[in-house]
């Protein structure tokens, strides 16, 4: 790996938790001015106002942040508008919920892709939100102006929410936009961000699950790749062009930008710079939270899923319908399932604790003779790790094994907590029919992606695994009951718990609601076990020693902001990934994972089927596709060797919630669809890796090509702009 050497400010060095290059760091769009000479350097030929601009049309007015309604400003993914008519492209991760929401055995769309060859075909997604920046500023003094040093956490939390409250309204009053003030650098500075936030978001098209996830876990996090990762939906506006739910009367959007599609050829070295919503990253983190992250969080995650995992397997096998069912679940677990794993191989490879140990020994000379609050930074964050980490172990048995292992349990306690509340309380008569018509549906909703037999499965083995290796002090008591009762027959306890309990199944719970029973209620086994659950985990929490907690909190901000201090003469510094709009610039670059091993930066259709296998569902490959390849028929797509390239890869710093943002060339037109990373830097959120960091991308020619030879849909290419 690279030798990072870290110098003093004294020195004229920069001191950070990586040292920071063009191609490291997810960048403000207000900042970019500042960053232009080096992304001129790096092939840019666009200018920073082609990017963000507040009063022109811009690229930023194309870049989409999907979300639910509940959470708008939480981006689950990006999208990028690629046409005049809101057309929109995202990854097919991306959109496979709302693909496995529609699908029936009858109309299996995860098996079958999906098409829409006209507008009137297309399919509404219920909460689902696509939201498009307008504006963002500084207000870092504003909210600073309500802070004092002297304030408790709790006391400092309540004046900041109260203050961004305030600048929020004020944003978007006598508008139709949304607003809100986010923290940077660990509550260092603050960002405003106002949003316009479409809710009438369509599905257009997608392939099959064949394409759109192949090479399934065994490639998940890995390159070479060839998966087809993308689907595509449009966006929907009231006729006057304000964000409306769902109506027969809504119009396509007429965006301000749309992304040209490019079908040039790529070469090693060539500029491309990514714009979307990242999630998290934690590069301020330190050897202490390395700690935690890696012998805790990621440990236990990947051991207790590793059990749900293997009963989702089997039991998707066993059914088409429930293959449906679980897909998006499955889909949902499996994910950090293996990126936790991954992740703590990489760290261990790339030695990251003792960088980061390195870069505390020099804060910790730094400090010296400076505010006090800087040199008692690494000590409060230190004991507050040690102080929690009895917790943190129990708390992700409980949330991983308890809460979301098996679905059920909490599920029955969240509809029992709620139909006792309203049936009790006095102050819900009014509108309780109302209420309690809106709970019925909720629970229609979970039972249409259920099975009881795969649900009494994960109910047995997840209980099973969290009582045989969870503290036993830390136990809920209705699992020290079961396991005495049953003897550890955990099979024969949720036997006798399913048919005891209204919540077992759709019939048994609509029949209850025929005439509810709050005292049964109260009783019911799956109820009990939800709330169990639920209780001891909000207990643990609690556990966790408030001043301790405060302490630790308080200490990474005042270790944030001493490395923000060392390196005040330096142009800007990137904060972490928040879910705020960013943008990475680098090249399509190839690299050297180890000793004898070197790998190209692109991959060919010919990779596909050289990975067929037709007993393993990963590896499968349509009959159609296979026909076109043995044909030859790339149409305009292939490349000047005649090949038909499918994914890519770029330096660009990417994290989850990048999933499906654009990836584009030195003029801002679409070159591919990012979607993955490789395992050999699967630091990267905690500590940049510049020699081997790579962002997986689909090639937009792929993309085309499936569009317009595979699917056929001639509809969506005369949309688009492509430029050859």
């Amino acid at each position: 790996m690279k030798v990072k050497s870290i110098i003093l400010a004294v020195a004229l060095c920069v001191l950070l938790p990586g040292v920071t290059r063009a191609d490291e760091g997810m960048w403000l769009l207000s900042l970019l001015g500042k960053n232009y000479e080096e992304m001129q350097k790096a092939g840019f030929k666009l200018t920073p106002e082609d990017i963000y601009a507040v009063n022109q049309n811009c690229i930023k007015d194309a870049i989409v942040g999907l979300g639910n309604e509940g959470s708008p400003f939480w981006h689950f993914c990006t999208g990028e508008i690629i046409s005049d008519q809101g057309l929109m492209s995202t990854n097919h991760h991306c959109g496979y919920g709302k693909l496995q929401e529609h699908s029936t055995v009858e109309h299996d769309y995860l098996r079958d892709g999906f098409w829409a060859y006209s507008k009137d075909q297309e399919l509404p997604n219920p909460g689902l939100t696509a939201s498009i920046l307008v504006r963002m500023e500084d207000v870092t003094d504003q909210v600073q102006a309500a802070l004092s040093d002297d304030m408790s956490e709790a006391n400092r939390a309540r004046a900041i929410k109260e203050v961004c409250d305030k600048i929020a309204k004020k944003a978007v009053e006598g508008t139709v936009y949304d607003a809100q003030v986010k923290p940077m650098f660990n509550g260092n500075q603050f960002f405003l961000f106002v949003h316009i936030i479409y809710k009438d978001v369509r599905l257009v098209g997608a392939p099959p699950s064949s394409m759109g996830k192949f090479g399934g876990d065994t490639d998940n996090w890995s390159w070479p790749r060839h998966t087809c990762d993308f689907s595509m939906f449009r966006i929907y506006t009231a006729p006057d062009g304000t964000p409306a739910a769902y109506s027969d009367e809504n119009i396509p959007l007429k965006p301000k930008h749309f992304l040209p599609v490019s079908n040039r050829e790529l070469k090693d070295g060539d500029f491309a710079m990514v714009m979307g919503f990242p999630g998290t990253t934690d590069r301020f983190l330190t050897s202490y939270g390395l700690e935690e992250t890696m012998g805790i969080t990621n440990k236990l995650r990947y051991e207790i899923r590793t059990v749900k995992i293997n009963v989702l397997r089997e039991q998707m096998a066993s059914s088409q319908a429930i293959r449906i069912k679980y897909a998006s679940k499955y889909a949902s677990c499996s994910n950090y399932w293996k990126y936790s794993n991954e992740q703590n191989k990489a760290l261990k490879n790339l030695n990251t604790m003792g960088v980061k140990r390195d870069i505390e020994r020099q804060y910790s000379a730094w400090a010296v003779g400076k505010d006090p609050k800087y040199s008692k930074a690494l000590d409060l964050i230190r004991q507050g790790y040690a102080d929690r980490a009895p917790y943190e172990s129990a708390i992700s048995y409980l949330a991983e094994g308890l809460l979301s292992g098996p679905e059920l349990p909490f599920q029955s306690f969240k509809i029992g907590f709620n139909m006792n509340m309203v049936m009790t309380n006095p102050r819900f008569e009014e509108n309780r029919d109302e209420i309690i018509a809106e709970l019925v549906k909720e629970a229609q909703e979970f039972y249409k992606d259920y099975d009881q037999a795969t649900e009494m499965r994960l109910v047995a083995e997840m209980y099973k695994y969290v009582y045989d290796n969870m503290e036993m002090q830390f136990m809920p008591d209705f699992l020290t009951a079961a396991a005495k009762k049953y003897k550890g027959n955990w099979n024969k306890y949720v036997e006798d718990m399913f048919k005891k309990s209204v919540f077992a199944n759709e019939e048994t719970f609509m029949k209850f609601m025929q005439k509810p029973n709050m005292k049964a209620l109260e009783k019911d086994p799956l109820f009990l076990a939800g709330q169990g659950s639920y209780m001891k985990y909000t207990e643990v929490r609690a556990m966790v020693p408030k001043e301790s907690a405060d302490g630790l909190q308080r200490g990474i901000r005042d270790f944030t902001d001493g490395i923000l201090q060392i390196n005040k003469n330096v142009k800007w510094l990137c904060p972490d990934a928040n879910s705020t709009i960013r943008l990475t610039y680098g090249n399509v670059k190839a690299y050297d994972p180890c000793d004898a091993v070197s790998y190209k930066f692109y991959t060919t259709m010919k990779g596909i089927i050289a990975k067929e296998d037709p007993t393993n569902s990963e590896f499968e490959v349509p009959a159609r596709l296979k026909m076109l390849y043995e044909q030859k028929d790339f149409g305009p797509y292939a490349n000047s060797k005649g090949e038909l390239v499918t994914c890519f890869i770029t330096n660009n710093d990417i994290t989850g919630g990048n999933s499906g943002s654009p990836v584009m060339d030195a003029e801002g037109n679409l070159i591919g669809l990012a979607f993955d990373g490789n395992s050999e830097a699967m630091s990267g959120d905690i500590d940049f890796e510049e020699n081997l960091q790579r962002c997986i991308c689909l090639d937009s020619r792929y993309f085309l090509w499936v569009i317009d030879k595979y699917a056929g849909a001639k509809n969506l290419i005369d949309e688009m702009v492509i430029v050859k």
